[in-house]
C-alpha cells in the first residue's frame, strides 16, 4: 500500500466525539502530498484535566476554533478516494464514527488500517513496547512533538510507509 491517508485525533475529555484536533497526511505513491491540521471545538464542550495533560489543548486554545463539519469539509476533498491509517485505529476511527454520528452526518464507510498491529506482526519482542514514538524510532523516524495531532499523523505515514 503506497497510498493512503494517515490520521490522528486528540480529544478534549473522555467521549470519542469530543475532537479537539486532527492532523492529517496524505500519501500518495509513498511520498507525503499534503498535511492539514486544525483545531476543533470540542462536543461535547469540557475538557478533562488527564486530556490536557496530555496534548496541551486547552479550553481557551479552541474557543473560537471550527466545529468538526467545517474541518470536515476541508479534510474530505484530500482523502477522497484513499483507505485511512492510524495507530491504534481503533480510537481514532471510534472518534471518527462518533463526531459524525454527533452531527448528524453520514459516515462514508471510510477504510481503516492499523500500524500498532502492523508493527506488532513485524516487530513482534524485539521492541520494548509498540507505542507510537517507539514504532517511529525503529522506522527511522524521530517523532519530536508526541501527541500533538499533526506530529502524529506524520508519524503514522513514516510507520505506514515502512511497514505497510
Amino acid at each position: 500500500m503506497n497510498s493512503f491517508v494517515a490520521i490522528d485525533f486528540e480529544t478534549a475529555n473522555e467521549c470519542p466525539s469530543s475532537v479537539c484536533s486532527v492532523g492529517i497526511v496524505v500519501v500518495r505513491d509513498g511520498e507525503i502530498t499534503d498535511r492539514f491540521y486544525s483545531l476543533i471545538h470540542p462536543e461535547p464542550e469540557y475538557y478533562q484535566w488527564f486530556c490536557i495533560r496530555v496534548h496541551g489543548i486547552r479550553p481557551e486554545d479552541t474557543e473560537d476554533a471550527p466545529v468538526f463539519p467545517f474541518v470536515w469539509e476541508k479534510i474530505e476533498p484530500l482523502i477522497e478516494g484513499l483507505p485511512l491509517v492510524a495507530h491504534n485505529s481503533k480510537f481514532d476511527e471510534g472518534c471518527l464514527k462518533a463526531v459524525f454520528r454527533v452531527y448528524q452526518m453520514d459516515y462514508p464507510d471510510y477504510e481503516f488500517y492499523d500500524t500498532l498491529w502492523a508493527s506488532r506482526r513485524h516487530f513482534g519482542d524485539l521492541l520494548p513496547n509498540h507505542q507510537l514514538q517507539t514504532v517511529a524510532a525503529a522506522c527511522g523516524y524521530n517523532l519530536t512533538h508526541h501527541h500533538h495531532a499533526l506530529a502524529d499523523a506524520e508519524a503514522c505515514a513514516a510507520i505506514a510507509i515502512k511497514l505497510l
